[in-house]
């Protein structure tokens, strides 16, 4: 079925959607695209609205116009999520801190980056440490990679790791 344009006399066929109140309902009326053009040259959503009800309008679209809570506030959606994210519930972190020293000594963040180099986890022992260097010098020499940069930085970087491992485990 076709829509006829709805604008006063007139016959053609309304192929467009104009709406007919300013508060976004799901009432509008079909135009033809001269009278369409006619309507958006026209249209103005804060006709009749002084300047500090426009304010007020635009503040209030910042929040698709729905009231907001205080941060602190029992049911605001981010406070509920922030406390939930601080609640281990799951003991995700207690392995961390079970890991995160190596004989009583506490690991700073570039122990644990030579470890993350390395691929190892946090309470890897001397003899994983050396095995895993082996395989990886094995894998990166520039010798089985010849011409790449990026072997040699790669190796470069375990080559660190390792010595800086090697350090943490001679101090224990």
């Amino acid at each position: 079925m076709e829509n006829i344009c709805e604008w006063d006399s007139c016959r053609k066929s309304g192929s467009f959607k104009a709406p007919l109140e300013k508060d976004n309902s799901k009432n509008y009326r079909w135009l033809c695209e001269e009278h369409v053009k006619l309507f958006n040259k026209n249209w103005n959503y804060f006709e009749g609205m002084n300047q500090n009800e426009i304010e007020n309008f635009l503040k209030s679209d910042l929040t698709w116009h729905r009231p907001t809570q205080k941060f602190n506030s029992s049911d605001n959606f981010f406070n509920i999520l922030w406390n939930n994210a601080l609640n281990d519930k799951f003991n995700f972190f207690k392995e961390e801190k079970i890991n995160n020293n190596l004989n009583g000594r506490k690991l700073n963040e570039k122990d644990k980056d030579a470890f993350a180099i390395m691929g190892l986890e946090l309470n890897a022992s001397w003899p994983i440490i050396k095995k895993q260097f082996k395989t990886l010098v094995k894998k990166f020499h520039p010798d089985r990679n010849p011409g790449n940069k990026g072997f040699e930085d790669k190796l470069k970087k375990i080559t660190l790791a390792y010595s800086h491992l090697k350090i943490i485990m001679i101090e224990k």
